[in-house]
């Protein structure tokens, strides 16, 4: 966000409650220079992460364009660090002119260490606006950290293709969503695709295909297997497929789902070649010999049909990536939205863990 106008403070041996002390008093002082500007009362934003990828997380957050929270407070750990100290900063985007509004944005840092972790709650209670709703995000892990602040959100941001096992990720974003809304950034980056699954089979002359699907094999890069189940999770929710186990043979998992006329062969392979990580690639077949495949490309996401009498058509999906900027983005903005789909096809997804 390029801040026009903005106003800071820090302190050191601080506490929460001088902190959200002095965010009143930092909106007080800009609301008694300029009338016109007023706070953006939205989402809050809880980050919690480690103290030396600080800078990093602040990029990602900077890109995210017109998502922004309305506050965002980062806890940036550090295990060694003893004493609690912040700095805030309140920004607007513009100037207003007289008869004009400008919203301001807040952003808190908190630096603290491992003899805070019991008290997180405590620390974060005061400086989150209630009358918002509350995302919690914890980019590095620290499951611990999450547990503990679960309390405090409505809504918790996840990637489910940082956790090392994919079974793991299934397994903890399923706990989560018992708690509080996720919002799973996995789960985003497949949008393109599910979009252009759908669309193939919305005439209504195609629907009677989508009974008839026999094999589906989806690519993917090698950190990105939870992806692709999550995938499969989709169309197996949607269209009531029975999913079973995965079987691993070598850096293929295999599987099989029962549909409501015939079992459906599944496929997940990894893409070694494949440099960003999310799908590389899928192709379904149905019984009547329709073929769907989408695979990455420079652009988009490059498409081919072939239909039962074996005519084949070939296009191109321009602007289907929003690159991971936008990614993040849409994250913030599904906080405030209810996808339907996702929990369906999380469920789906653990039934398939081997």
């Amino acid at each position: 966000m390029p801040a026009v106008s903005d106003a800071v403070w820090g302190a050191q041996g601080t506490t929460p409650e001088a902190i959200e002390a002095a965010l009143r008093n930092l909106l007080k002082e800009r609301h008694a220079e300029n009338g016109g500007y007023v706070p953006a009362r939205v989402l809050n934003l809880v980050a919690f992460v480690d103290g030396q990828w600080s800078g990093e997380v602040a990029n990602r957050l900077r890109g995210v364009g017109r998502y922004h929270a309305s506050r965002t407070i980062v806890l940036s750990y550090e295990r060694g660090r003893e004493r609690l100290d912040a700095h805030a900063s309140i920004a607007s985007e513009a100037d207003p002119a007289p008869g004009e509004l400008a919203l301001l944005r807040e952003t808190v840092v908190v630096e603290i260490g491992a003899r805070h972790l019991d008290d997180l709650a405590t620390i974060v209670d005061p400086l989150v606006v209630s009358d918002m709703p509350t995302l919690l995000w914890s980019p590095h892990g620290h499951p611990g950290a999450v547990d503990a602040l679960l309390g405090l959100a409505q809504a918790v941001l996840v990637d489910s293709i940082d956790e090392p096992v994919w079974r793991d990720a299934v397994e903890r974003a399923q706990k989560l969503s018992r708690r509080a809304y996720v919002v799973d950034l996995a789960w985003l980056r497949s949008m393109p695709w599910r979009e252009r699954i759908a669309s193939t089979f919305d005439p209504p002359r195609m629907r009677g295909e989508l009974g008839k699907i026999e094999e589906l094999s989806l690519r993917h890069h090698p950190d990105s297997t939870v992806a692709a189940v999550l995938l499969v999770g989709w169309l197996a929710s949607r269209l009531g497929w029975r999913a079973s186990p995965l079987v691993a043979r070598g850096e293929t998992l295999v599987g099989s789902a029962k549909g409501r006329r015939q079992n459906v062969a599944v496929r997940l392979e990894s893409e070694p070649q494949q440099t960003v990580r999310g799908l590389a690639g899928l192709t379904l077949r149905t019984a009547s010999g329709l073929e769907l495949s989408l695979d990455r490309g420079p652009g988009g996401l490059r498409a081919r049909r072939r239909e039962r009498g074996g005519e084949e058509h070939e296009w191109t999906i321009l602007g289907a990536s929003r690159g991971e900027a936008g990614v993040l983005g849409e994250g913030i903005r599904q906080a405030l939205l209810r996808d339907p789909t996702y929990v369906p096809a999380l469920t789906a997804a653990h039934a398939m863990l081997p």
